[in-house]
């Protein structure tokens, strides 16, 4: 998969609100779906399940089974990507320019 499409899948998985939250949830620890379903409580199991599955997609979220339970973890590296590609370099401009502007202002 070519890292244009990739980045389409985190970008179209980061863009609901719902799959954010699910997110948030897992970024301190791992959860089974059926505790990602008792927390949202107003979506259907069904619901939360294609949320998980476009976060799979993206490479957001990994699954493992255990017994009958299923594990989702967060995997953050493929937002640490986007980040680098597309904050990082912008923010290290920035802050150069910051740097600039403090020397013209001191001298």
């Amino acid at each position: 998969m070519s890292s244009e499409v990739a980045d389409d899948r985190i970008f179209k998985a980061l863009a609901s609100p719902t799959r954010r939250a699910i997110l948030d949830r897992l970024k301190n620890h791992p959860a089974t779906t059926g505790a990602l379903c008792e927390h949202f409580d107003t979506l259907d199991r069904c619901t939360v399940m294609q949320h998980l599955k476009v976060l799979e997609a993206a490479d957001l979220v990994i699954a493992r089974r255990e017994g009958r339970e299923r594990w989702n973890h967060l995997n953050a590296l493929p937002i640490k990507r986007i980040h680098d590609r597309w904050i990082g370099a912008y923010a290290t401009q920035a802050v150069e320019m910051l740097d600039r502007l403090k020397s013209d202002l001191e001298g």
